[in-house]
């Protein structure tokens, strides 16, 4: 179908959007996405809404398929969860010119759950700049504006944990003292955010902190704690995470198990060893590969054959 046509009828609001049509729109050629934008401005707000949010499912599902270009173009769309879904759907695009057009969202846009999904978007570049993948430039910027937005009471919560969490992976004195006051909040979900920076963070300073929340009632705490001391990789974690394997809440349960692979250690092993054998298929899948990631953590050729 000529592209015209299906333009016409992505306009029709009256028409059912086909999932498996969408595909027409990945990887358009230039003239194509011109065209598109034009058909763009005509779409309804509900219309373009459902559009963008099947566009990002398919791309996740489906690897070959790039919509790129044309979540690139929504980032100045009118309607706010347009421009989310815009943001979701970049998550593996890597381009350094996305750096700016996030940070204008961050500092500048009017919406809440705008704001706070570019600060997550640009977790992806600050872990890119402190690996020395991005020029120092890029990590002094991405650095200064997350703190100018975390320190800027003024901001939401959710705008300002989301940088805070971001921002985490930056081995400097300004953000271990940000995420240690952000630990102090009076927010319960920004002292959350808190612990999941530590993790970011990987510095064993932390542990003591991680440790303790390990036994926080509040399972979303406990689940965060325990992906830090994954993070951190220090075997102090180890009995504590093996007695977390018994978690009433499976999501702790599960990541319990997945810090033991990371961590490693005969402990670790025999704990990994007797959740192989354990009835709940979850647990055993999850034992299994954390077994694997042990065994390639101690041997990183494992995986290639003689």
């Amino acid at each position: 179908m000529p592209i015209e046509d299906y333009l016409e009828e992505l306009k029709d609001a009256d028409r059912p959007l086909v999932a498996s049509a969408l595909d027409r729109l990945s990887n358009l050629p230039p003239k194509e996405q011109v065209l598109f934008l034009e058909a763009w401005s005509h779409v309804g707000t509900e219309r373009r809404r459902d559009i963008a949010s099947r566009l990002v499912d398919l791309a996740e599902e489906n690897t070959s398929l790039n919509f790129d270009d044309i979540f690139l173009a929504c980032l100045n769309d009118a309607d706010d969860s347009v421009k989310v879904s815009a943001i979701e759907g970049l998550w593996e695009y890597e381009s350094r010119s996305l750096i700016e057009p996030l940070i204008g969202l961050l500092e500048g846009d009017g919406s809440e759950s705008v704001r706070a999904a570019a600060a997550t978007a640009l977790g992806k570049f600050t872990l890119l700049a402190e690996l020395g993948e991005l020029p120092s430039r890029d990590g002094d910027r991405l650095e200064s504006a997350l703190i100018g937005v975390i320190q800027n009471e003024a901001n939401q919560i959710e705008v300002r944990r989301r940088a805070v969490e971001a921002v985490a992976v930056f081995s400097t004195a300004e953000v271990s003292q940000i995420i240690r006051e952000a630990y102090h909040s009076d927010d319960e979900m920004m002292r959350v955010s808190a612990v999941y920076a530590m993790g970011m963070n990987c510095d064993p300073q932390w542990l003591p902190i991680l440790l303790d929340e390990l036994s926080n009632p509040d399972a979303e705490m406990r689940f965060e704690a325990v992906v830090a001391c994954g993070e951190i990789e220090d075997e102090e974690a180890v009995p504590p995470l093996v007695a977390l394997t018994d978690d009433p809440d499976p999501q702790v349960q599960l990541s319990a198990i997945a810090a033991l692979g990371k961590i490693g250690g005969s402990e670790a092993e025999n704990a990994l060893r007797r959740c192989l054998e354990r009835t709940d298929e979850h647990v055993r899948e999850a034992a299994l590969e954390a077994v694997e990631e042990m065994e390639r953590s101690e041997d990183p050729f494992s995986f290639m054959v003689e």
